[in-house]
Parts: structure tokens; sequence; C-alpha cells
């Protein structure tokens, strides 16, 4: 490769960095308002988040179109493919996580209106680590820093263990109040998909070690306890 085209190649690669690094960003910013309308009883902020999951959508056709532009005309090698297959990942992972903070918005929205609960501050603190877990690994994307992945990848199961709490507090306020079954179900499904996007957090811890190691992270990460009954996150 001459030095112009690998400049070139460079400038592809960062610049699919910095639309990952947006991407990720937005979708931290989604998931962070969307427990704010939860919180704060907000269906309005709720909409708003809801609205925003189109720019998402639109980032990871952006990433993927430029993925495959340079594939196709740099054929590369090595590292800088492992790269661009993980930003092809990646993309798809933080998607899936402005849905998943969507579906949380949508469940606000109907909170908003209905007899506040005490669980509501056991959902905000599940919510609070995920979106820290998050948050560090969309930072240790951008630093290539294995050891920030790593760790978001080890401490999982602090949330599947947050969920499990959740799922036993609100079934025995269901089980004590049958008023409370309707706002019960809207939580569960809150903190399911929080669990869901503490698992696509670790995904994206394993992107990271494939790209600086290039192998695989493995499939012994420590899990919590899993619970007698589950629910599928929308």
């Amino acid at each position: 490769m001459s030095t112009h085209i690998v400049a070139a190649f460079d400038e592809d690669l960062i610049e699919i960095q910095a639309k990952i690094s947006e991407m990720g960003g937005l979708t931290e910013d989604m998931l962070s308002r969307a427990l704010q309308s939860v919180q704060n009883r907000d269906a309005e902020l709720a909409s708003d988040v809801i609205q925003r999951d189109e720019a998402v959508d639109k980032m990871e056709a952006e990433i993927e179109e430029a993925v495959i532009r340079v594939i196709a005309l740099r054929q590369p090698v090595a590292k800088d493919l492992r790269v661009l297959i993980a930003a092809l990942k990646i993309a798809s992972t933080l998607e899936r996580i402005g849905d998943l903070s969507k579906n949380i918005a949508k469940r606000a929205v109907p909170l908003s209106s209905a007899r506040p609960v005490r669980v509501t501050s056991s959902i905000t603190r599940m919510g609070r680590e995920a979106l820290s877990q998050l948050s560090i690994v969309l930072n240790a994307h951008a630093a290539r820093d294995v050891d920030a992945a790593v760790q978001v990848w080890n401490q999982d199961y602090e949330i599947d263990e947050m969920y499990n709490a959740i799922f036993r507090e609100v079934v025995t306020y269901m089980v004590e109040d049958s008023r409370l079954i309707g706002v019960g179900a809207q939580l569960m499904f809150i903190a399911k998909n929080l669990e869901r996007i503490g698992d696509h957090s670790t995904q994206i811890s394993e992107m990271i070690h494939y790209i600086v190691k290039g192998e695989q992270l493995g499939d012994d990460r420590p899990k919590g306890e899993p619970t007698a009954v589950g629910l599928v996150a929308e």
C-alpha cells in the first residue's frame, strides 16, 4: 500500500470510530432520559426518547454502509479487519440498546399517571448501574481499554441480581394488592429491558477484547441466579 492509500485508510477507520462514539453517546443519552422519565413520571420526556430512536437507526445504517465500503475498497486484514467487523457488531448492539431504551420510555408513559410505588426506586438504582456500565464500556472502546472492558464483562452479574431482586419485590407487591398488577407488570418489563441492556454492554466488552487481543473473551462470565419465571424484553 502506498503512503497515500494508508493515510486514506486510516482516515476511514478514524471516521468509523467517530461514528461509533457518536452513536454510543446518543444511545447513552436515550437511556439516561428514559430512566429520568420513569423516575420523574415525565410522559413528555418519555415521548422525546421514543422519537430519538429513529436517529439511532439511521446511524446504524450509516456505519454499516461505511464499513462495507471500506472492506470492499481497502481489503483490510488482521487488526484492521477486526476493527471493521467489530464496528458492525457494536453498531447493531447499540441499535438494540436504543430499542430497549425506547421500550423503557414507552412503559414510562402509562406509569406517569399511575399510582406511585416504592419499587420504582429499585428500578432507578438498577438503571443507574446499567447506565454506568454502558458508559464505561463505550469509553473503553474509544480508548481500546481492555481492562475496563473486561471489568464490565465480569460485573454483569450485579445487574442480573438486581433484576432478580426487583422481580421478587414486584411479585410480592402484586400478591399483596391486586390493584398493583398493572403497574407491577410495567415495572417488571422495564427491569427486564435494563437486564438486557446489561447483556448488550458485555457484548461490546467482548468486541473490544476481540479488537485488541484478536480472540474471543469466552463464555464463562459470572451470572446472577435465574428467576423462576422469565420475561421477554420487547
